[in-house]
């Protein structure tokens, strides 16, 4: 009980030197629901939006301006020269993605291809949750001078298996998730590869996401933590909600920002959300702390889905990995519409109708380019980043200078995530 608050980290060389012996052979150690929240080609829908006379204020609102400023007026003690968030821990994340092409083998060489098809190198991704919950472990680290040092330094090393563990789970439930989604969707690409689906067949893609569930299950119940377990379990629970919430939509709730922002905490939120606060709890920290970590998730995959249903308007399928105008086309209403409709009521009809008539998309689209919606959905993208960063800057102080500066790497994130282009 001594030290059920946390552990105090070793320091990164030495770390990053152990840690490759540390993964190879990983000791077996022993809802907060979302709070309501509003406040004929391609390239010609494309241009339908980008022509519009408010475009390039869309880019870089003056809003992104003042972000920056309240961050970093409120890390004053922290502020420097913005970090590169991935590279701060690229060891780890090769290691990682290393740990999860072996944790993926599976007896059937089919299952095993398509278990393996987003864990190949060169299509993991961005690989963005990893890297969020590595440096959150760090960002909670706390000192504890009590115990010798060589023993402080094992415990640390088992906490930081513990919570590469839960980075572990996150990135493969999210893969699953994917496949899944892939299905649901009739989607033919992902990472700018085919998709899973398209290749192997539906059926095969479809158990290919349940086979990385059932890994997930089996690192998580290594942790032998009941509380951790029940967060990561809730979360697979969500993704399910959230994606029938997709499916199973009224009229109302299709027009509806709260039921909008519900479905997206279930279908994105929940993961990182709860990731987060498990790293916390396996850190043994506070509820306090822990909720924290919860809110700081949760406002950055808010923001982080907001971004993407922007450049799904924006963006282009090179750039995205997949196709643009996805969701439109497939009849998913997101926050840029939602606001467009605010202007334009009549759009509310079209939305109803239905967007399988390639006609009623252009109208949609013609609704939204002479409309706020874009720069709208960027700003509560940002009112999100700005309360993930709130959470960050309400946490513990701490003088360790790898605490300290991977926090200043979460807050940096927060500003990656909602100017990122793809």
């Amino acid at each position: 009980m001594l030290f059920s608050r946390g552990f105090s980290r070793i320091g990164r060389n030495s770390f990053n030197g152990l840690c490759r012996c540390l993964l190879s052979r990983r000791m077996d150690a022993h809802q907060l629901f979302v709070s309501s929240i509003y406040s004929q080609s391609l390239s010609e829908s494309t241009q339908k939006i980008l022509g519009c006379r408010d475009f390039f204020s869309w880019g870089s609102p003056p809003v992104f301006h003042s972000y920056r400023h309240q961050i970093h007026h409120q890390s004053s003690s922290i502020v420097e020269e913005p970090l590169d968030p991935f590279s701060l821990v690229s060891d780890e994340l090769s290691l990682i993605a290393d740990r999860l092409r072996d944790m993926v083998v599976a007896e059937v060489p089919k299952l095993a291809s398509a278990a393996e098809y987003f864990f190949k190198m060169g299509v993991e991704g961005k690989r963005f949750r990893p890297t969020v919950l590595l440096l959150m472990s760090t960002a909670l680290n706390v000192t504890v001078p009590e115990p010798p040092t060589q023993l402080r330094e094992a415990l640390s090393m088992e906490l930081r298996a513990r919570q590469q563990c839960i980075a572990e789970v996150t990135e493969m439930i999210h893969v699953a998730s994917l496949l899944h989604d892939d299905v649901l969707d009739d989607a033919d690409t992902r990472r700018g590869v085919g998709s899973l689906n398209c290749v192997m067949g539906n059926k095969l893609a479809v158990l290919a996401g349940d086979f990385l569930l059932s890994r997930a299950c089996v690192a998580l119940a290594s942790l032998r933590n009941t509380e951790v377990v029940s967060l990561l379990s809730t979360v697979v629970e969500h993704l399910v909600t959230g994606e029938t919430m997709q499916m199973t939509t009224t009229s109302d709730q299709r027009c509806s920002m709260e039921y909008y922002i519900q479905k997206t905490y279930f279908k994105t939120a929940s993961l990182i959300s709860n990731s987060c606060k498990a790293i916390a709890i396996l850190a043994g920290h506070t509820a306090e702390v822990a909720m924290l970590a919860f809110e700081y998730g949760k406002n950055l995959g808010l923001a982080f889905q907001l971004i993407d249903d922007v450049l799904d308007f924006t963006g282009t399928s090179a750039s995205l990995g997949k196709g643009s105008l996805s969701d439109i086309r497939h009849g998913i209403v997101t926050a840029p519409i939602l606001f467009a409709m605010e202007e334009f009521p009549q759009l509310r009809a079209v939305v109803e109708q239905g967007f399988d008539n390639p006609a009623n998309i252009e109208l949609a689209l013609d609704y939204l380019g002479r409309s706020n919606g874009i720069h709208r959905t960027r700003e509560l993208a940002t009112k999100h980043a700005n309360l993930a960063a709130s959470a960050i800057e309400s946490l513990p102080e701490s003088e360790d200078e790898d605490v300290r500066r991977s926090r200043r790497a979460l807050l940096d994130l927060t500003h990656i995530v909602i100017t990122r282009t793809k």
